[in-house]
């Protein structure tokens, strides 16, 4: 996962204005603003993690293309501290659900897998779509870079959700719930760093190159090419006079 866009040449410093990305990133926005309702809600009613879980992923990541729209025509140096933001929040957001995980391990509560089934297979559908719509925009700066590994995250942690509603369901036990919402959180916390170290090295690339300034040439005190100091004219006359 890490070495893919981390490793590229940064995008040039020139302003985007891409009616197409940005198309797509609305229509990326609505589904994921929608699959957040959908599985906050079914995640609560079946007490799964990992449906909490990517829930809060399909949350983060309408709060993503939102920031993406907002500075998608910008210069570089604005689209690299988007992406520097979404990085850091994504990072937290996985540090969160590993601590929410850890909080359901403890609890105990088997999870339904039928609910955790069903609404796995909408949620990788939703995400097979933008996957698929964001696929020609994976490449360029660490904006849409970021935008692409937030919805190939998403693809697979849906595919391990639905993995973990066979493992409930063949089990009987939460721990294949516990084990997915892990992954997951694992994901966010690999994206956001790998998000934070491009958009950083984008940052570093942006800043303006300050031109070191000529040192000050200093005339010697003796010699031909000695400066002489005139007294104002005042001072002059003052002294003739007194002579």
């Amino acid at each position: 996962m890490a070495g893919g866009c981390c490793g590229g040449c940064a995008a040039p410093d020139t302003k985007v204005d891409d009616r197409a990305w940005r198309r797509v990133l609305w229509i990326a926005l609505a589904i994921n603003a929608g699959m957040f309702g959908v599985e906050i809600v079914a995640g609560v009613a079946a007490h799964s993690a990992s449906l909490k879980a990517d829930a809060l992923d399909f949350l983060g990541d309408a709060a993503n293309y939102a920031i993406s729209l907002g500075v998608a025509g910008m210069a570089l140096r604005w689209r690299a501290r988007a992406a520097l933001a979404k990085g850091v929040s994504l990072l937290l957001l996985g540090l969160w659900v590993l601590g929410y995980t850890v909080w359901m391990a403890t609890a105990g509560t088997l999870p339904g897998a039928e609910t955790m089934g069903i609404v796995g297979v909408a949620a990788l559908v939703a995400n097979f779509v933008c996957a698929a719509l964001l696929w020609r925009h994976r490449g360029g700066d660490a904006n849409r870079q970021s935008v692409w590994i937030c919805s190939r995250n998403d693809a697979i942690g849906n595919i391990a959700v639905v993995g973990a509603a066979f493992g409930v369901f063949g089990t009987g036990t939460g721990w294949p719930d516990i084990a997915v919402a892990a992954i997951l959180a694992g994901l966010g916390v690999s994206g956001g760093w790998q998000i934070i170290g491009k958009a950083r090295a984008e940052l570093a690339q942006s800043a303006p190159n300050l031109k070191r300034m000529p040192p000050l040439m200093v005339r010697p005190s003796n010699g031909p090419q000695a400066s002489t100091v005139h007294a104002p004219s005042g001072a002059r006359r003052g002294s003739s006079s007194e002579s």
